[in-house]
């Protein structure tokens, strides 16, 4: 079995969670054990977000991971105004910044401002590493972690609804783009203060949400029937 399946991962699950349990599935149809099965993935979604996973079965396709890993993504995003997020999420100690109200055109420009090549620092609870560590694990130990600033492009913000505190847009990004980074940053440029208190991916690359099985929906069947080719 070998190809690409589309997953829409729930809100709760890691992008492993997700890989673990395709894995288990294919390895009981193919009656092998699971370690012996290739399933990987081409980019990770938080836990907090829900949406569009690319999982490669096979090692003809993981050893792609890193290819697919670069495409472009586009993201549906409710930015919270008005306070902060350790971690850039709903999972984190959440703090109030500022009651003061941005009008609408404000906040357009301020996406505005954001388009085109930027510069932006990593969140220190994620997936990158540092020392040869994982930054998430640094951090949750309550070390330092020093994340050298790395350059995204933004090709697209889109406002879709202000219901403060709630800004709603979406996000069409470059590999490499943190959304929480993004969303607090906007924040700072606000004086508001911002945390992404949702996050949905809905393209990658040519690859849609729309497309994508969710984890009830796994089946053997459902997967022969769903794989795709590059």
């Amino acid at each position: 079995m070998q190809g690409i399946l589309l997953v829409d991962k729930p809100a709760g699950w890691t992008s492993f969670d997700a890989v673990n349990y395709v894995r288990k599935i294919v390895a009981s149809a193919e009656d092998k054990p699971p370690k012996r099965v290739k399933v990987g993935h081409s980019g990770t979604l938080d836990p907090f977000a829900t949406g569009l996973l690319v999982l490669l079965i096979g090692k003809e396709y993981t050893k792609r991971a890193g290819e697919l890993s670069k495409l472009d993504k586009t993201y549906e995003v409710t930015m919270c105004l008005g306070r902060t997020s350790t971690t850039g999420d709903p999972e984190g100690e959440i703090s109030p910044v500022s009651d003061d109200v941005p009008k609408k055109d404000e906040l357009e420009s301020t996406l505005k401002k954001f388009l085109g090549t930027i510069e932006q620092v990593p969140p220190a609870y994620s997936a990158v590493k540092v020392g040869g560590q994982r930054a998430y694990r640094l951090a949750r130990a309550g070390k330092e972690v020093q994340i050298d600033p790395r350059q995204v492009t933004i090709n697209g913000l889109e406002m879709t609804n202000y219901d403060y505190p709630e800004v709603r847009f979406i996000a069409e990004v470059s590999s490499g783009t943190y959304i929480r980074t993004l969303v607090g940053d906007m924040g700072r440029v606000l004086g508001t203060g911002a945390y992404t208190m949702a996050l949905r991916r809905t393209l990658v690359g040519r690859f849609d949400a729309k497309d994508a099985i969710g984890p009830k929906d796994i089946t053997t069947s459902n997967i022969l029937g769903r794989l795709q080719g590059l």
